[in-house]
């Protein structure tokens, strides 16, 4: 059994190509193969966000603080919650990140399809971030 103890997790920035505003990455891990999962916990900063992007063999988010929006390119902006689980399904576009008034933390899990987990793509824009209904959280 391996533990990797919180105060023992290096903490980084999201980096700035592929985040909009403070997040801080922690916990990041890679299995070994024939595993290719990957995952890491991810807190976002009150308006920070992630780029536009899919994964190749989707993504899990487990929500475990905060409130935070996310978007399938074409669909509306959904609003989701402390304790709330994402799947986010494969080679879907994509972005996640807290709303303007609230930090939001979840643990992140996908699979590597050829050593690739995420495609990063262009920004979201303020506009993109801002714009739509959100739904509420009696409609999600």
């Amino acid at each position: 059994m391996e533990i990797s103890r919180k105060d023992e997790q290096e903490a980084v920035a999201g980096p700035e190509e592929y985040f909009t505003g403070r997040a801080t990455i922690r916990g990041m891990f890679a299995r070994e193969e024939p595993s290719r999962v990957t995952g890491a916990i991810v807190t976002f900063e009150p308006g920070a966000r992630t780029a536009w992007h899919p994964h190749p063999l989707g993504q899990t988010l487990i929500v475990t603080d905060g409130v935070g929006w996310t978007q399938v390119e074409g669909e509306e902006k959904v609003e989701f919650y402390e304790g709330d689980v994402l799947w986010c399904p494969k080679d879907k576009k994509h972005w996640h990140g807290a709303t303007p008034d609230c930090s939001m933390t979840h643990i992140a899990v996908q699979e590597s399809l050829d050593g690739v987990n995420v495609v990063w793509m262009e920004k979201v824009t303020d506009d993109e971030y801002l714009a739509g209904p959100t739904s509420s959280k009696d409609e999600a």
